[in-house]
């Protein structure tokens, strides 16, 4: 009998409603592939793929030229600490359709978001070792978890050139309040505040969510300050914040460790600026069967609907206004880090995932070249 749940419920299309389905095609990484990208029409039919040479620093997405924007592990970024190997990212592809490497930006200490700009410039998240008095500062949590080098690794925000010049950048230490953004006590020391996804606004700000305090923030351009702080009251160890055309906040919240709920489930929750109420948001009518842990995202598409990645699972589904689901997929690939140089998490993750960080998906006329008679 076979032996992973995952696989005997049920693996690529799931089910679709064709009528109530976002016309499109989905393109995802598989975390534990060599470096692996598919783009998937609404059958789930593979209609291209990319094999790309490194592993994925977490994610893909188009850019409106038509290119991939892909983030790749560094092959030779330092060795900080276990984990580290699961999430960092470092090398910044944009690659054709047909595969050629058009530009590359890398930076060996980067992680999680690489956010590619549609003019050739990145917002991204870094990490540097925080000086020692400072790092006694950082409240929280698991006791003497420090990186094994003794360090505490705080994160830092980098706006670059097209051709590296740094042309803003914001360091958590310098701006965040140690006593309001203390490690969830669970966490390990080696990394404060975590982030895990920015995304820049209209206005000109930067949204950034921060896993292991369990806070989405806006940080001020111009002076770096917070200006605008959803803390873990509502949020719990979320991921993937992003602005919607209206000024909300649609953001994937994982919900592990959320206040005053012993059932662990994931949600995604559109969140008002002004008063920071709940506008929208969907879990599964039966709360606890849909859940990531860690990863995630979500998507707001064109007619309204929703793209949500429950990433642990290599879950990627898509829900109308009113909760409906309307499409549902599972990638098919499982495989492990053997042979990925990332022997640090090996033991952590000795199984077989077919794991994914990000999912988007893209209307037929925001990619061309796919169809182009």
């Amino acid at each position: 009998m076979e032996q992973s749940t995952l696989v005997r419920r049920g693996l690529g299309l799931r089910g679709v409603d064709t009528q109530k389905v976002s016309p499109g095609y989905t393109l995802f990484a598989h975390l534990t592939s060599p470096g692996t990208v598919k783009l998937v029409d609404n059958h789930g039919q593979e209609v291209r793929r990319w094999d790309l040479p490194y592993r994925p620093g977490r994610h893909a997405q188009l850019l409106k030229n038509g290119n991939l924007a892909y983030n790749g592990v560094h092959p030779d970024a330092p060795r900080l600490f276990p984990l580290w190997q699961k999430y960092r990212g470092g090398v910044m592809m944009e690659v054709d359709p047909q595969g050629n490497v058009i530009s590359e930006h890398r930076d060996p200490l980067a992680h999680h978001d690489q956010h590619h700009l549609d003019n050739g410039e990145y917002l991204y998240t870094t990490v540097e070792g925080i000086e020692p008095e400072k790092a006694t500062s950082v409240l929280g949590g698991i006791p003497d978890s420090e990186a094994p080098d003794g360090k505490v690794y705080g994160d830092c925000i980098k706006h670059v050139s097209p051709s590296g010049e740094l042309l803003w950048s914001w360091k958590a230490i310098d701006h965040l309040d140690p006593k309001i953004f203390a490690l969830q006590p669970h966490y390990p020391r080696e990394h404060w505040p975590l982030i895990n996804s920015v995304y820049p606004l209209k206005d000109g700000n930067i949204l950034a969510s921060l896993r292991s305090v369990s806070a989405v923030i806006i940080v001020s351009r111009e002076t770096g300050e917070v200006i605008w702080h959803l803390d873990s009251t509502v949020v719990a160890q979320q991921h993937c914040a992003s602005e919607l055309d209206n000024g909300d906040i649609l953001i994937f919240d994982n919900g592990t460790f959320r206040h005053h709920e012993s059932a662990t489930y994931s949600r995604v929750i559109q969140v008002k600026r002004d008063d920071k109420s709940i506008a929208w948001q969907y879990k599964d009518p039966h709360p606890m069967t849909f859940f990531t842990p860690f990863m995630g995202g979500a998507q707001r598409l064109r007619n309204g609907n929703t793209l949500v990645t429950e990433a642990a699972f290599g879950r990627i589904f898509e829900v109308t206004e009113k909760g409906e689901i309307v499409w549902e997929y599972v990638n098919p690939d499982f495989a492990d880090y053997t042979g990925l140089d990332a022997e640090e998490i090996e033991g952590y993750f000795d199984y077989k995932a077919n794991a994914l960080f990000r999912a988007y998906k893209y209307a037929p006329e925001e990619i061309p070249w796919l169809h182009p008679n």
